[in-house]
């Protein structure tokens, strides 16, 4: 299956990196090399890096982005700082990182991300590791509910940890449309009119697997700390729990003083870092609405090193 995927926000996120011919860039999350490619067509002297953690994607960018000044590097975005000091690179004028799930791992039924398509349990965005199987047939219930909980927002999680766990005492639980349709039992059928009941559940596992929250949380400071003076970092997410992680974090790098109200004069000399280049997150417009649905939960935060 050929690696095809819809780089959402494309047009506003190369106009938020304001892109110079001779500058360094690196896209975190390559993909089908949507962004990257875009990104690159931009440069003359500069130079892109473009880095991903699933070699399928490494192996698409890779071919996409012959001819041009990139360079396509297997490695978690979360792992940046080392991926680019190893070809001696210290410091770049934007970063982007998408961290939506590209249409090739959705469309592509073996890799196990989708609950609409019959396939084994994986969800593993690097092929290695602890598999989505590993995690609904060995976590405890409370485990399981913490996940769909905190990862998933589902009000019924702890009904559907129950559920699944006295079903695999039956026998393990293997297919996406069978632990699907075991979410979906375990919700009251009135409640099962918005979108498809297994779906918050299928995020939650999926960012458990990945372990995403981490490699965000880890990615955001060492993204930020390796901006030139007037860089850009531009972040895409597609679920509250990363839009928070992401706003709180920008909000940090923009906060200047922190000294009590009351205090005569500033004694912290904390000045902010940083400051946003719009105030609320740029979403797609109604047009890509249309033509690309899955981009309906894109927001884009951009914020510019001081």
């Amino acid at each position: 299956m050929e690696f095809s995927h819809k780089s959402v926000l494309l047009n506003e996120t190369i106009e938020a990196l304001d892109i110079k011919p001779d500058g360094i860039y690196v896209d975190g999350t390559a993909g089908g090399a949507g962004h990257s490619l875009e990104i690159a067509k931009r440069l003359t002297t500069g130079h892109l890096y473009a880095l991903d953690r699933d070699p399928d994607a490494v192996k698409t960018a890779s071919d996409r982005l012959k001819g041009y000044p990139a360079t396509v590097i297997e490695s978690n975005f979360s792992e940046m700082d080392t991926a680019l000091e190893k070809q001696g690179i210290s410091s770049a004028d934007g970063i982007l990182l998408d961290l939506g799930v590209s249409s090739y791992q959705l469309d592509n039924a073996e890799r196990g991300f989708s609950y609409r398509q019959d396939a084994p349990l994986d969800m593993r965005m690097s092929k290695s590791g602890v598999s989505a199987a590993d995690i609904i047939n060995g976590y405890t219930a409370e485990q399981l509910e913490r996940i769909f909980r905190e990862y998933g927002e589902e009000r019924f999680s702890y009904k559907i940890a129950n559920r699944i766990v006295n079903e695999r005492e039956k026998k393990p639980i293997t297919t996406t449309v069978e632990l699907a349709e075991l979410i979906a039992s375990a919700v009251p059928a009135k409640m099962r009119r918005d979108g498809h009941p297994a779906r918050k559940c299928f995020q939650a596992v999926r960012i458990a697997v990945n372990g995403e929250l981490d490699e965000l949380a880890a990615a955001l400071d060492k993204a930020f700390g390796l901006l030139n003076k007037d860089g850009v970092l531009a972040i895409i997410t597609f679920h509250s729990l990363e839009d928070r992680m992401v706003k709180q974090k920008f909000k940090e790098y923009c906060t200047g003083c922190i000294c009590p109200p009351d205090f005569p004069v500033c004694v912290c000399g904390r000045t902010p870092e940083g400051h946003l280049k719009t105030r609320k997150p740029i979403e797609p417009s109604e047009e890509e609405l249309g033509a690309n649905p899955r981009s309906r939960s894109a927001k884009l935060r951009v914020i510019v090193k001081n």
